[in-house]
């Protein structure tokens, strides 16, 4: 501050993340959008949550605070699906897991104020656009109210934050009080009053173009009802596009939270000058320990932002919105430009893409049909015909960025959405001489088509003839390449039987996959629906959800047919279905024996009697020779090699969570 000249700052950014100046990095990304718009912005990373104290290190800010737990939800952040304390915090410095509160937006607003009375508390980033409704908290085992509620701040903004953050900011300059400011869009607020907030209620919207509020069922309601929390995650669904999205309103006791309709999107030009901002693409300098989220995406690119897929247990739809919002290529080439210049850069760019690897510039066949569109995933059950799935300028773009002085290689590690690619067989090609580094990471996560509608992705055949293409034009190119698939475990709407045909599935096609994700239900995700209430909020229809840990696990044993330290749980798992004839040796079996004697599920043999054999199962983790989409090979620690790693994972809640702002 002394070195700028400044006496006081106008707006303080708290983040639970560490300090990292890069645009992947959400909290950074709006701190430097807000000043690159004239305002001084003082930003505090990770403080002591034990005092307020921690949050007056930059004095008391002129605006608002601004607070945001970080690029992920922090209890996804902290724990796994089993439960467990993750061994890592990709966000923090040594990956110290120790660093930041659990539920960090709450722990956070709270101590703000406490430390600025009557100073207007702004909340943002993922985990509090996720968790803006009354949401099923999967770690406490519960439904929760609006984040916004415990938090007890002024205003909230879902989605991504730019508009809103920056009309917020104009308009408390303005001297417009917090409490005036409950028309801005992508915000929700608090009204406390019931006599405030009944007549709305009683006026409630009967139809999408009237523009009125849709009244959700109310907290007290969906806590104890299941149906309805269906209901609330189905009516919420389907007012997320931000053409014909309606506001909001849902009572919690005797206040209700009202929420505004989405933000609008991005315009080509306001993404081009985001990434314009003049980011130092590092971490703070008073880091002495590395920063492992920072180090995988300190060499990418984002292009685009959004994602159209509407996987059901993905949150980048919920954050990020269905609308393609896309970079110009210009855009690009200046970023890889000014990357080519920064000292460590060894010319090799590990990823080119964004949620989706692409999607870039896909759009609508025009506006007022994607205005008015209710669909909730334009790819789902298929391709929707007024979808322009045109690949022309994502091949132009990766053609200019690799052809650009002191590049020598660019890698896509972003996940392919292959129902897409095998449009364009160019982009495959291309993929496959240009930009795999030996592997490409490809999520088809089942094979069963049951499964999969409840995912909202393509079937498995349409992952095969990808993985043809992609195999014959490795071949074509004269590269030993392979696809490394992404599976996810213990799904709603997946059984034990289920798993045992995918694991049959797997063993067919000489498949070991690496990359199996137990399913984690995020706040907000219509999958987590499914696991909290039994119910298809869609359908309304039932649906099975494995929900003890133990079944979890076995599903992911299975999985892992061939990998010996699942094998143990894999038999238990085949005993519980019926399936013995599985363990053996035989070719078909997809286990051995338990030292030689198979029981009936829940009985083990007698380790006295039998010795194991030598050499364990058999199976090889990787193979070389030709390409293969049934080989998947990889790093000890799950990671595909090659530069085929993305970095904060973008699959969103079930392979991490979306980069954010």
């Amino acid at each position: 501050m002394n070195a700028r000249g400044w006496d006081a700052i106008d707006i303080l950014i708290v983040s639970g993340d560490a300090y990292v100046d890069h645009p992947a990095f959400g909290p950074v990304l709006i701190a430097r959008f807000l000043e690159g718009r004239g305002y001084r912005v003082g930003f505090i990373a990770q403080p002591d949550w034990q005092t307020p104290d921690a949050m007056k290190e930059m004095g008391t800010p002129r605006l608002f605070v601004g607070i945001s737990a970080g690029n992920l939800d922090s209890m996804l952040n902290k724990l796994t699906a089993q439960k467990k304390v993750r061994g890592e915090d990709q966000y923090s410095p040594g990956g110290r897991n120790d660093l930041r509160p659990n539920r960090a937006s709450i722990v956070y607003s709270n101590l703000a104020r406490q430390a600025f009375p009557g100073l207007p508390v702004v909340l943002g980033g993922i985990e509090s656009s996720l968790r803006r409704i009354a949401h099923y908290d999967y770690w406490s085992n519960q439904v929760r109210r609006s984040v916004l509620l415990d938090a007890k701040a002024d205003l909230l903004v879902f989605g991504m934050g730019e508009r809103p953050i920056w009309e917020i900011a104009r308009r408390l300059d303005a001297g417009e009080p917090v409490s005036a400011l409950r028309d801005v869009r992508g915000t929700a607020h608090v009204i406390n009053r019931r006599a405030d907030w009944e007549p709305i209620a009683n006026d409630a919207s009967e139809f999408v173009r009237d523009r009125k509020v849709v009244v959700l069922p109310s907290y007290e309601e969906v806590a104890r009802n299941k149906e309805a929390f269906a209901k609330m995650s189905r009516a919420f669904q389907y007012e997320t596009n931000p053409h014909n999205g309606r506001p909001l309103l849902q009572a919690h006791g005797e206040q209700a939270v009202y929420f505004n309709s989405p933000a609008l999107p991005l315009s080509e030009e306001d993404m081009d000058g985001l990434y314009d901002l003049p980011f130092q693409r590092a971490p703070h300098p008073r880091y002495e320990e590395r920063i492992p989220a920072f180090e995988t995406v300190k060499h990418s690119i984002v292009t685009m932002r959004g994602c159209f897929g509407g996987c059901t247990f993905c949150s980048i739809t919920e954050h990020e919105g269905r609308v393609i919002q896309s970079r110009s290529e210009a855009s690009v080439l200046r970023e890889v430009r000014q990357l080519s210049r920064m000292e460590g850069f060894s010319g090799v760019l590990t990823d080119l893409g964004g949620p989706t690897a692409n999607m870039y510039k896909m759009t609508c066949k025009d506006e007022r049909t994607e205005s008015a569109c209710r669909r909730l995933s334009c790819v789902h059950p298929g391709v929707c015909e007024n979808l322009v799935t045109d690949h022309g300028p994502l091949l132009k773009l990766m053609k200019s960025v690799r052809e650009e002085r002191g590049i020598k290689k660019v890698f896509i590690a972003s996940g392919v959405r292959y129902d897409l690619a095998e449009r364009s067989p160019e982009f495959i090609r291309e993929l496959a001489e240009h930009h795999t580094g030996g592997q490409l990471s490809v999520a088809p996560e089942h094979n069963n088509p049951n499964v999969l509608d409840k995912m909202k992705k393509p079937g498995i055949e349409s992952y095969e003839r990808f993985a043809q293409a992609f195999c014959q034009a490795s071949e074509e190119a004269g590269k030993d390449q392979y696809l490394v698939p992404y599976f996810i475990s213990g799904h709603p709407g997946s059984t034990l039987k289920d798993t045992v045909e995918l694991a049959l599935y797997l063993k067919r096609n000489d498949m070991r996959p690496r990359q199996v994700q137990d399913f984690i239900p995020t706040p907000m995700a219509i999958a987590t629906t499914m696991y909290h209430t039994g119910i298809d909020p869609l359908s309304m229809e039932p649906v099975y959800t494995a929900t003890e840990l133990r079944e979890k696990r076995m599903m992911k044993a299975l999985i892992f047919y061939w990998d010996p330290q699942h094998h143990e749980l894999a038999r238990d798992a085949l005993r519980k279905v019926g399936r013995s004839d599985l363990i053996g040796r035989a070719p078909t079996c997809l286990v051995p024996p338990d030292y030689g004697v198979n029981l009936p599920f829940g009985q083990r043999g007698n380790r006295a009697f039998a010795k194991p054999s030598k050499g364990g199962a058999p199976g090889r983790p990787f193979s070389g020779g030709k390409p293969s989409h049934g080989r998947s090979g990889g790093r000890p620690n799950g990671k595909p090699s090659g530069g085929s790693t993305s970095g904060p994972s973008n699959r969103g809640p079930s392979g991490g969570g979306p980069r954010s702002s």
